[in-house]
């Protein structure tokens, strides 16, 4: 990297896109989208994991006109060129093929690591990016478990790095504005958030231990997990539904709305939590839940609980996804879009913003473009400016957590009591089994 251009990045200029969140965006539409792009300097990123979602955020980042994507990192070569064709379509330069992201971390020129790869690779990567002196964009959740999520809020202490996690909801301009409302009491005070996500997935089947293709790394797809057989039903979705790799319903699209739920009500870290469901629609390879119901406790007698229900997708509130709040003088709808309903105490309703954008929550690869876009230039503030992150990993940890600590509390089958200073487990040596996990020899992560 030259030195105007660090100097670049570390004074900022004062001339950088101001977005105001105190309300809806003035004129924002689709035709005013690219009003929000561009500086005088190009923030250059390396892109880790791009197939399906990971194409849309590349893509979204390279759209950015103030934002060089220069590496493309993936363990499948096929997506690897899909990616490159598509974002030398739409900036100048030709991104360059590093099927490894730790070279692409040797690249000095590199300022930030893009990481939507696996959930096993989250923070691991955003790990190892931070000790590489590269600020990082991590995809939610931000951890595969609790112990890796406090790493990384240690991790951009440590080395001073701006973290960003991908709930874009934050950077919404409707949703801000109803939170803010919502803070304001517009129907007092809050304290019962209902949030849900459906849909109608279907079987994974019983998966064949099959030789592992030839366009795909499968050792540096699993990296720090403990090696595992290649089997034809875990790549390049299913991994979600296997506790190994994945997360489950519950991390994959329960955390956008527990988040807002969590931002809503002003609270940390939990009293009490618990859960319970399970695989139930289909009799497969699938581990973790396609049913579930978490409720979780806060000191300040105010509840959260989640619904997940991936293989029904019967809408709640003409939501597939959404959260409610419950207050003394009313509630607050926030559906699946940009926009939100308030009602008084005998259901009528008293105010509506709408949306101003297309979204489709169950897009898996790409639901809101061009509002997602501000997220991603709230990041580059941070990085220019010193702007605080809507977003940053301490948050992001925290929203995390809460939907890890339900699913400890359904694989032990039984209510966890929580130290409300610092999200830990009390007296469960069982369920703090879960709190970390096992690695690869060698491929252990830290601080």
């Amino acid at each position: 990297m030259n030195k105007s251009r660090r100097s670049f990045l570390k004074k900022a200029s004062a001339s950088t896109i101001a977005i105001s969140f105190g309300g809806i965006l003035p004129g924002f539409s689709a035709k005013s989208y690219a009003k929000i792009l561009g500086a005088n300097e190009k923030i250059v990123v390396a892109a880790m994991g791009v197939n399906s979602r990971g194409l849309a955020v590349a893509q979204n980042f390279a759209s950015q006109t103030n934002c060089e994507v220069l590496h493309i990192c993936d363990v499948d070569s096929r997506a690897t060129k899909i990616c490159i064709d598509e974002v030398s379509k739409i900036q100048k330069h030709k991104p360059k093929d590093t099927p490894d992201f730790r070279k692409a971390l040797e690249d000095k020129d590199v300022d930030v690591l893009i990481v939507t790869a696996p959930d096993h690779w989250h923070a691991p990567a955003g790990l190892l990016a931070c000790a590489a002196g590269k600020h990082v964009y991590l995809e939610k959740p931000c951890s595969h478990n609790p112990k890796e999520g406090e790493m990384l809020v240690q991790s951009a202490k440590k080395y001073n790095r701006v973290m960003q996690m991908g709930n874009q909801r934050r950077s919404w301009p409707n949703v801000a504005q109803a939170i803010k409302e919502l803070h304001g009491g517009v129907i007092g005070r809050p304290y019962y958030a209902k949030t849900w996500y459906t849909n109608n997935r279907s079987s994974i089947g019983i998966g064949k231990k099959v030789t592992v293709p030839s366009w795909l790394n499968f050792d540096l797809w699993q990296g720090p997990a403990p090696r595992m057989p290649f089997q034809d039903n875990l790549i390049h979705y299913n991994w979600h539904w296997f506790w190994h790799w994945g997360t489950g319903e519950a991390l994959n699209n329960g955390t956008h709305m527990v988040d807002l739920a969590r931002w809503g009500l002003g609270v940390d870290f939990p009293t009490k939590v618990n859960s319970s469901g399970g695989r139930y629609r289909y009799q497969d390879d699938w581990e973790t839940p396609d049913t579930q119901l978490i409720s979780i406790e806060f000191a300040n007698k105010s509840l959260i609980t989640w619904e997940g229900r991936s293989c029904n997708g019967k809408l709640d509130e003409e939501n597939s996804v959404g959260v409610l709040f419950y207050a003394e003088n009313g509630s607050m709808l926030i559906g699946s879009g940009n926009a939100y309903k308030i009602f008084d105490l005998k259901n009528k309703l008293i105010k509506e913003v709408k949306n101003d954008f297309e979204i489709d929550p169950r897009n898996l690869q790409n639901p809101s473009q061009q509002l997602d876009a501000l997220h991603i230039q709230n990041l580059f503030d941070g990085i220019r400016k010193g702007t605080s992150l809507i977003s940053d990993i301490d948050g992001g940890y925290k929203s995390t957590l809460l939907m890890q600590l339900g699913n400890i509390a359904q694989r032990t089958g039984r209510t966890l009591n929580i130290d409300s200073n610092n999200g830990h487990i009390i007296n469960d040596d069982n369920a703090m089994k879960y709190w970390s996990r096992s690695y690869e020899p060698g491929w252990e992560p830290k601080v």
